[in-house]
């Protein structure tokens, strides 16, 4: 067996080709991304990732401030709850509702 010879080496070449175009079938097959070797990036990749990246930052810069203002709104609205004053009111508001009983009723104008 000549282990140095062009057949060996051509045979090297076809298992690495087909092995290669057996992984990408099958990840086609199964939906997952194709895969990009680390450091070989396109220019245009990553200008579209930092583009990702700056409007998501955005995206995060504005939903937290308006869970910031929701959080000032809720405990602005705890605040009224739990006022005293509020309570008076919800209690006067029963009486207002309240059936007027037959012996107070010549009293009620």
């Amino acid at each position: 067996m000549n282990w140095g010879g062009p057949e060996f080496v051509l045979g090297i070449i076809a298992i690495g080709t087909l092995g290669g175009i057996l992984k990408t079938w099958v990840r086609a097959k199964h939906g997952l991304p194709d895969r990009e070797r680390p450091g070989r990036r396109s220019r245009r990749q990553g200008t579209d990732e930092i583009a990702e990246v700056e409007r998501l930052k955005g995206e995060n810069s504005r939903l937290t401030d308006r869970l910031e203002a929701s959080e000032d709104r809720l405990a602005v609205l705890e605040r009224i709850v739990t006022d005293k004053s509020y309570l008076l009111a919800d209690e006067i508001e029963a009486l207002r509702h309240e059936p007027v009983r037959r012996e107070d009723k010549g009293n009620v104008q």
